[in-house]
């Protein structure tokens, strides 16, 4: 088995990009839809929310082209990290490091 995460969604907010001396990061959230029908027989929308990171030339596609709302598919790894909050709580972050990023939808 591998860690590998497959997703398409929509862009929850501009993305936020940094350059460092290794290269540029891109940090943004993507919206995905699941939709069911409960028991009462009625069809229900859920909304899950991921958070992604990208590096290198990944992060420039998504300087260049991605804003809030638009489309993308992106193939990568689950990552996990933690870190203690100012409370001194450990705080635990999921994320997708991506591997390969296709634009979807209309241009911008």
């Amino acid at each position: 088995m591998k860690n590998r995460v497959q997703l398409i969604g929509h862009v929850g907010n501009d993305p936020e990009v940094k350059t460092f001396e290794g290269g540029k990061v891109a940090n943004l959230s993507i919206a995905t839809h699941e939709y069911f029908t409960n028991k009462k027989g009625e069809k229900v929308e859920e909304t899950h929310w991921h958070k992604i990171v990208a590096f290198g030339k990944s992060a420039e596609i998504i300087e260049k082209f991605v804003v809030k709302g638009k489309e993308i598919a992106i193939e990568g790894k689950l990552s996990s990290k933690s870190y203690d909050d100012k409370e001194g709580n450990k705080r635990y972050i999921t994320e997708v490091v991506v591997s390969d990023l296709m634009l979807l939808g209309k241009p911008n």
